[in-house]
């Protein structure tokens, strides 16, 4: 009994966690959205898609939305849609890391700017710490740090070492942007929580 409740409690939270880090983005922000006034570029550059996320699209019905590979992103044709969405509200998951390439297909619109490149990653991106170059065994200058290596205040030489000791650096990963990314964190406390929740009740 005590297994199933752990068993239960564990698969709950993960699936909570799962759906708290899912990001729905309103195409175009709440400023903007899915029209030619909006610079739509700007709006995906500032933000960190993932897989899980899910992109909304508002718009008129005289609007569509098609996905397109990228030679008709680049060109404007919707004559060879992946997809192709009316009604004026369409929401679309992003599945898998890469690039997905939408338009308006309302003749004049996609070169008036209503196209969407939006960038999926794969996972956060994070810095690599910069390398350390290897200092020469038997350097005549023991008090000095190798160049690359961050710089360390002159050490008396002693028998038993000689150079003084560098630590690496490590690297540190990059804050998500702006509101979604105080959103994203905020659903996965939430979704902890309501885990958390189930864990005690059950």
């Amino acid at each position: 009994m005590a297994s199933r409740k752990i068993f239960l409690s564990v698969l709950a939270m993960a699936f909570l966690v799962q759906i708290g880090m899912a990001v729905d983005y309103p195409v175009g922000g709440p400023a903007g959205g899915w029209d030619t006034n909006t610079d739509l570029s700007t709006w995906a550059a500032d933000n960190n898609f993932m897989p899980g996320d899910s992109l909304t699209f508002k718009y008129p019905t005289f609007h569509d939305v098609v996905e397109v590979t990228k030679a008709d992103y680049d060109t404007c044709s919707g004559s060879n849609p992946l997809g192709s969405y009316t009604g004026g509200s369409t929401t679309i998951k992003l599945t898998k890391p890469g690039k997905r390439y939408f338009i308006c297909s309302t003749p004049g619109h996609c070169a008036a700017g209503m196209k969407l490149v939006v960038d999926v990653a794969a996972t956060s991106a994070t810095t690599a710490p910069a390398p350390i170059a290897a200092a020469p065994k038997h350097s005549k200058n023991k008090g000095i740090a190798p160049s690359l290596a961050p710089e360390v205040a002159p050490t008396t030489p002693s028998i038993d070492s000689e150079l003084p000791i560098v630590s690496t650096p490590t690297p540190s990963p990059t804050p998500l942007s702006g509101a979604a990314g105080s959103a994203r964190w905020a659903q996965v406390a939430l979704g902890l929580c309501l885990g958390m929740f189930l864990f005690l009740t059950i």
